[in-house]
């Protein structure tokens, strides 16, 4: 099933149970898939990568404007995105832990023959290459600089 169709299948569901967070979010999701199916040159569907790439994204700006809100004192503003944070991530595969991601950019220095700092826009690039969906960047991030260190 399509991620379109499963976001239709939620929606209603939503509806009918009058979950106004969920219905939020799910609507953000589908306006997101329109607007990258309509963006000019795409193709009629979307790949399931585009589309873990599209989530990741929103849940991403969810959590900074969660995490600016909370800062600023607005934790009555930062709940709602926490919320729909936790709506879009059930879309989203699994996520890796720490431990999990570290383990592989460890495999991939040793593969590669990396060593030092200096390797790490290398390491990056395959790293966030075998993860993507599987563990978001900044994780990505701290576990190559940790290995690296």
């Amino acid at each position: 099933m399509s991620l379109q169709t499963q976001i239709m299948d939620e929606m209603k569901t939503a509806m009918k149970a009058k979950d106004t967070v969920a219905l939020e979010s799910l609507r953000a999701i589908k306006s997101a898939i329109l607007l990258a199916q309509t963006e000019s040159g795409a193709k009629e569907e979307i790949s399931q990568e585009e589309e873990i790439k599209l989530l990741q994204k929103l849940v991403k700006q969810r959590k900074d404007s969660a995490s600016i809100y909370i800062q600023q004192g607005r934790q009555d503003l930062a709940d709602p995105e926490l919320a729909q944070v936790a709506v879009i991530e059930k879309f989203l595969p699994a996520q890796m832990s720490a431990e999990e991601v570290e383990a592989i950019v460890r495999k991939i220095i040793a593969d590669n023959g990396f060593s030092g700092i200096a390797d790490m826009g290398k390491v990056m690039g395959i790293a966030s290459k075998e993860l993507a969906g599987q563990a978001d960047g900044k994780a990505i991030s701290e576990a190559v600089k940790k290995a690296l260190a």
